[in-house]
């Protein structure tokens, strides 16, 4: 498993990670364990909707 230390709505290194909300994404050895600044940057992640590459292309 990776960890990210930084949050990805702030950019802010999140120093106590004790205490920190966190999401994990994916399973195994490729999932990733996310750590935030609060609650409320977790729940706007958590609100992104991913954008897929290939939804953007048309295939005829």
């Amino acid at each position: 498993m990776r960890i990210c230390l930084t949050d990805p709505i702030s950019g802010n290194d999140v120093r106590n990670i004790t205490l920190a909300p966190f999401v994990i994404e994916g399973r195994g050895d490729h999932a990733i364990k996310i750590y935030f600044e609060s609650e409320r940057n977790k729940a706007e992640y958590q609100g992104v909707e991913l954008e897929l590459a290939d939804a953007d292309f048309v295939f005829e």
